[in-house]
């Protein structure tokens, strides 16, 4: 008998298989996981100098992310729209890498914003760099402010591989396409999903375990594109274990949502909800 495996043989089996189930006739080139997480350590240091120093200088560091963030947002639009052509997708990610680049110093300052609310936030922050530096809700908050850029500048892939290593990282998973404010503060956060289409507005805290999703999905991609998900205005807090549904709820500004709250109906500027359900 004969024990020798054949992993040419399985290798050919494996791979076939995998684009026959993907629709495909051949396997296409992505973009790199491993090359998205560093860029995005690589943003961060760009963002943070002070707090994140490496050996490079800045200007070389910015040199580096410009031209790896190029070749990773080309080879997604080049497998997303295989009618395209290599010059039509380099044209695309030009523009969107550049766009990034631009509006570093933007997010930059929309980021010092979401630090200064956790520091103002939480009576056991130390200083503002420790909240940049240590806490797990501003490296979401971080790591969201960059994949919603790309998102909206229609990248395919990796906001969502951004936001998918930030929620391994801290447990918070914050779908790129979600709209949020300034001075947005995230307090503890294991647990907390925001969805796709919420919208939250300026000055807004959340605490762990919290939900902002959908009624339900059992349509699956008929969905895509309607608004699904809450709306939660200016200067609201949600508590810890809340559940808040649907993209016609509408949570008013100055509101005060209780622990462990299922919300599924709009509720009043300037209410405290404490029931159960609501």
């Amino acid at each position: 008998m004969n024990m020798k495996t054949n992993t040419m043989d399985i290798s050919e089996k494996l791979k076939k298989s995998h684009c026959q189930f993907m629709g495909r006739e051949k396997a296409l080139t992505y973009p790199s996981v491993e090359n998205t997480i560093s860029l995005l350590y690589m943003l961060r240091q760009a963002l943070f100098p002070f707090c994140f120093p490496g050996e490079r200088p800045h200007d070389v560091l910015l040199d580096d992310i410009h031209q790896m963030l190029l070749a990773e947002i080309q080879i997604a639009f080049l497998v997303t729209d295989l009618a395209a052509d290599a010059d039509e997708a380099e044209k695309k990610a030009a523009e969107a890498a550049l766009w990034l680049l631009e509006e570093l110093p933007a997010i930059q300052t929309l980021l010092c914003k979401d630090a200064h609310a956790g520091y103002y936030g939480d009576p056991a922050a130390r200083g503002i760099d420790e909240v940049i530096m240590a806490y797990p809700g501003h490296f979401a908050i971080f790591s969201h402010r960059i994949a919603h850029f790309l998102y909206q500048k229609a990248v395919p892939y990796i906001p969502r591989i951004i936001s998918e290593h930030a929620h391994s990282i801290t447990g918070i998973d914050i779908h790129p396409g979600a709209n949020i404010g300034e001075y947005f503060f995230i307090d503890h956060g294991t647990g907390i999903v925001i969805g796709e289409t919420a919208i939250i507005g300026n000055n807004v805290k959340l605490y762990q375990s919290v939900t902002l999703g959908a009624l339900s999905t059992r349509k699956g991609q008929d969905l895509s594109g309607i608004k699904r998900h809450p709306t939660i205005e200016d200067n609201v807090t949600i508590y810890a274990g809340a559940t808040i549904l649907g993209g016609e709820t509408v949570i008013g500004a100055g509101s005060v949502i209780g622990g462990n709250v299922f919300i599924t109906q709009s509720i009043k500027p300037d209410t405290k909800v404490s029931d159960l359900t609501r």
